[in-house]
This record gives structure tokens, sequence and C-alpha cells, in this order.
């Protein structure tokens, strides 16, 4: 059965998923790019950027790496995402032209279809590797509907931003939550959780490992638990 998973989402150990002003210099924020540190340097992610293969060296040499083995479970069995509109692009309002198309050039890194949240309409953009952007106006659940769809019984992978994730969280959607927690504070910027009972949602912590650049958190939502489905 698809599941609706996030996977690599960073936080802050207060809690924030991108830092204060934002723009399309600094898409994360300011501070932001400290939260990502404990991926960069893994296999996945450098392959993901075509270059070599990249990794740790010495005792994590040897594939062992955790901070590469959850970047490499996060593209395991997905067959379609969604994303919030922020991590489209930084276009805000109507879509004044179609020249934008995603922070990625060409060949964007999904390789599925996937579902952009958005108030306003566009027609769906087709990209090299298999990645088709569409866009969703009509809100978060005909966005899983529609992304399910496509999966063909895979699991849909929900990107962010935060503002994307409180939502599906708020309203029980989410069966599996990978968050990898940066030792850094940023003190402001998009909070994840404010507001937001993770345990009377039925979340519980079902995994946990420290590497020395992230806290990876594995929260899976109990089944039968009451949820805004």
């Amino acid at each position: 059965m698809s599941r609706l998973r996030v996977n690599a989402f960073s936080i802050s150990i207060d809690g924030y998923g991108a830092g204060p002003e934002q723009s399309l210099e600094r898409p994360l924020g300011t501070g932001g790019e400290a939260l990502h540190e404990w991926i960069v340097g893994t296999r996945t992610f450098q392959r993901l950027q075509g270059g070599a293969a990249g990794g740790p060296t010495g005792p994590e040499a040897g594939g062992d790496d955790p901070d590469d083995l959850f970047a490499a479970r996060s593209f395991e069995n997905v067959g379609a995402w969604i994303l919030g509109r922020n991590m489209f692009g930084p276009v805000r309002g109507p879509w004044t032209d179609d020249d934008w198309k995603g922070w990625w050039g060409s060949n964007p890194p999904y390789h599925v279809p996937v579902f952009v949240l958005t108030h306003h309409a566009r027609p769906s953009l087709a990209m090299e590797g298999g990645t088709t952007f569409h866009f969703v106006t009509d809100g978060i659940h005909a966005a899983l509907k529609r992304a399910k769809e496509a999966a063909q019984g895979r699991d849909v992978r929900l990107g962010g931003g935060a503002a994307t994730l409180r939502q599906y969280l708020s309203a029980g959607l989410i069966d599996e939550l990978h968050l990898a927690i940066a030792p850094v504070l940023l003190g402001r910027g998009e909070h994840l959780f404010a507001g937001i009972d993770l345990r009377s949602l039925g979340y519980q912590c079902t995994e946990h490992i420290a590497t020395r650049k992230a806290t990876h958190v594995i929260l899976t939502r109990v089944p039968g638990a009451s949820s805004a489905r």
C-alpha cells in the first residue's frame, strides 16, 4: 500500500526547517545552509549532483555511513513527490510567465511525477529524466490523491517546505517522518512543530541514531490513530 513519507527533512535543534529572510539568493534563509551539511558530503548527494561517488573516507568508507544510508533510503520505493510551491521556486502570486522551471536545471533529481501545491494554475511541465511537474490548485488532499494514483502502489514522498509538512501533519496524513536534526540553532525562521501535538496525532519515535553532523529520528504514525482523513 502506498504511504506518504517525509525523508531527509533537516531541522535545527530549536525546530526550524529554514532560516529567516528567505530570498532567491538565500532560498534556505539566513543560516539555513547549515541544516543540510550532513547530506552534502554523502555519496548519494554527490551522485545526484552528477559528480564522483564522493562520500566519507576512513572507517565510514565501507558503505556503513549512517548519513549516507539515510540519504539513500529516502529515494527507495518512491513513485511520486508532493512539494509546496516555495520548494519549486521563489515566484509568488500568479505565474507571470513559464520561464521559471525549478531550482534544479533541465534534469531535476525526482525522475517521477511531482505535484506542486499552488493557488495559481499552470500547465504541467515535462522535464528531462522522467520528471513532470503538475501544479495542483485544489488543496493537499487532492494533491495526495493524484500523487498516489501516479505512484502506482509505490510511496509518495513529501518534500516540504515546513508549512506544507505542517498542513499534512495536522491532517494526520503523513505515515512516516524522517528528520535530520542538525546541531545548530537558528532562533527564527519556519518552525515545523509549533502548535502541533504529535503524540495526540498518533506519532511515536521508532528509530534514532546520532552521527557527527546530525541526529536522525524516524517518527511513525501508529495504525488506527485518529486523523482528519
